[in-house]
């Protein structure tokens, strides 16, 4: 199942709006996510990435509750497997 998962942007690179990338912290894994569809995101802003692509922000509470809801599910397995 694809699933859009909130994370938290812990650096940016790029000054291109359309080439930005962002790595994006999802509760300890760290990825990188495209971030040409929120232009206005800075670091320490939350958002919803799904295949390589945040697609807009969220806030703080939003992002915790979706992510808890995650973890019960077990859906958080793909994240963690392509790391290792």
């Amino acid at each position: 199942m694809c699933l859009a998962i909130p994370g938290k942007v812990v650096s940016i690179s790029g000054d291109d709006p359309l080439t930005r990338l962002g790595k994006v912290n999802f509760g300890g894994i760290i990825k990188e996510a495209s971030l040409a569809y929120v232009p206005e995101v800075k670091i320490g802003d939350y958002v919803i990435v799904h295949v390589g692509f945040a697609l807009s922000k969220v806030d703080e509470a939003e992002a915790q509750k979706v992510f808890e809801y995650l973890q019960r599910m077990k859906e958080l397995g793909d994240l963690e497997e392509e790391q290792k």
